[in-house]
């Protein structure tokens, strides 16, 4: 497996090494040893699956108590994954980073705790698996409108067609009016 930190140290775009031939591949997708190396001492609890369509966004989700941190994947299909500091103490607070996940290039993106996640999907169907390290808490979760203007997320839309979003994601608060964390 490949770590590669991105210009927020704490997350990291994790390459794995695939092996194949004629009759497929194989890979490792964790090993709890060499994440705790080179990206977290994290312990997961819960593992989440999820199917979307073209043009769906999801995000930008934080739990503002029991935040998770995610290592995620595109088990089909391709999005663009995106997670942003939530921190207020920290150099990168209000920053983000985005990158590209699909079943093809099979990398998997780690968002640390007290980040918010979202993903937008760019091919007719995706199916995106990830493991959280605290357990799901819908009274504290809470969404940034996918669009802020203060964060300037530099979604890949097609055909710059609005993306289609939840009624809670419709209604995401915005990043300068929440309080976040330490």
């Amino acid at each position: 497996m490949e770590f590669n930190k991105t210009f927020i140290p704490d997350v990291v775009i994790l390459k794995p090494k695939i092996f194949g031939d004629e009759r497929g591949f194989f890979l490792e997708t964790f090993r709890e040893s060499d994440f705790i190396e080179n990206v977290a001492d994290v312990k997961f609890v819960q593992d989440n699956h999820s199917g979307s369509s073209q043009g769906i966004l999801r995000g930008l989700h934080f739990q503002s108590q029991h935040s998770q941190g995610k290592l995620i994947r595109a088990v089909s299909g391709e999005i663009f994954n995106v997670a942003v500091d939530l921190r207020r103490n920290s150099p990168t607070y209000g920053k983000w980073v985005g990158v590209i996940l699909s079943a093809q290039n099979k990398w998997q993106f780690w968002i640390p705790p007290f980040f918010a996640h979202g993903f937008y999907v760019m091919s007719e169907w995706a199916e995106v698996f990830y493991k959280a390290t605290d357990y799901y808490a819908p009274e504290y979760e809470h969404s940034i409108k996918w669009n802020d203007p203060t964060l300037g997320i530099d979604w890949p839309l097609l055909d710059g067609k609005l993306p289609r979003l939840s009624d809670k994601d419709q209604n995401g608060c915005l990043f300068q009016n929440f309080e976040f964390f330490e």
